[in-house]
């Protein structure tokens, strides 16, 4: 699929799904690395990660779209255009679109927590995504010594 598809099926979803025209442009961007796509709030663009439309095929491409048009038709109205406003939610769920989208495998997991500390003298457990020096910090709830489980 080439950028003038892309514009032109983002065009269509548009209009089937918000009954609304989408007046601006949209094309596919291979710098994008941990987003399926992204709304461009001063001009108004879409970019579509491309890797998401080779592995998972047009299905999660709509969704994506979906989810992007979400963005820009509430930022347009000048209401609640971010993933936390309930007027994003309502209208993701209206009309179908992913509110993540799928991870591509052999990608960077930032999701996954690798190393785990516990505060000797409470027992809080902390995660963190990075190895961290135990002698320079303390527990934020009772100051005791943290160790690395």
């Amino acid at each position: 699929m080439q950028d003038k598809e892309l514009n032109q099926l983002t065009k269509e979803i548009s209009q089937t799904f918000f009954g609304k025209p989408f007046k601006h442009e949209a094309w596919f961007n291979k710098r994008l690395r941990t987003t399926g796509g992204r709304y461009l709030l001063t001009s108004h663009n879409i970019e579509i990660n491309p890797k998401h439309y080779e592995w998972f095929g047009k299905k999660e491409l709509i969704s994506i779209i979906k989810h992007e048009l979400c963005h820009y038709h509430l930022h347009i109205e000048g209401k609640g255009y971010k993933h936390r406003d309930q007027d994003f939610k309502q209208l993701l769920k209206k009309v179908g679109g992913a509110r993540h989208c799928q991870g591509i495998p052999g990608t960077k997991n930032r999701n996954k927590k690798v190393h785990f500390y516990q505060c000797m003298a409470c027992g809080t457990q902390y995660s963190r995504y990075r190895k961290m020096d135990t002698s320079k910090y303390v527990c934020g709830k009772c100051k005791g010594e943290i160790k690395k489980i």
